[in-house]
């Protein structure tokens, strides 16, 4: 079912700012904004739009997140997907908080070995980041490939968790 007069509300994350789209029914899209062009928006202005009990849920699960509170995510969301899509996504869900695995890995896991690429494109698509946590997926070699929200995001983010998984500071140079 394709969303359609989606609110849209800007929270501000230690990794910028992530745009929220919400239909008030089930969050559809967190990205991250690259490159704002607005004015410089305060906090109130931020979540202006945050007028519905899904959008308050996501923001502040978002909070406990980022402070090493939260692992998961349970507030309702929803993104629009093939068959194919929906099923790598859902598999991103079973990734636990703090670890990673490889394209190859997901892609064995979700039943075709040679639909790596395929895997790898769904991968980019994911419209919910750090919620359907497709950073955790890396390279067979451990490097850090193909991230939408920039290699660097990818990197804090998995820093970010393997702090609070394992009492790591960073996962080091990758």
């Amino acid at each position: 079912m394709i969303a359609t007069g989606l609110s849209v509300t800007y929270y501000t994350s230690p990794v910028g700012v992530l745009e929220i789209k919400s239909s008030g029914e089930a969050i559809h899209a967190i990205l991250f904004v690259n490159a704002w062009k607005g004015p410089k928006l305060d906090e109130d202005e931020m979540r202006g739009n945050a007028n519905s009990e899904t959008v308050k849920a996501c923001t502040t699960q978002l909070d406990e997140y980022f402070e090493g509170k939260r692992r998961e995510f349970d507030f309702p969301f929803d993104q629009d997907g093939t068959a194919f899509q929906q099923k790598i996504w859902s598999a991103l869900l079973d990734i636990p908080f703090g670890r990673t695995i490889s394209y190859l890995e997901l892609s064995k896991r979700t039943g075709n070995v040679k639909a790596i690429r395929a895997v790898g494109t769904t991968n980019g698509k994911n419209q919910l980041c750090i919620v359907v946590p497709c950073h955790r997926v890396i390279g067979s070699n451990g490097s850090l490939v193909g991230y939408g929200g920039d290699l660097w995001r990818k990197k804090w983010l998995l820093d970010h968790e393997a702090k609070y998984a394992h009492g790591v500071q960073e996962l080091g140079d990758w």
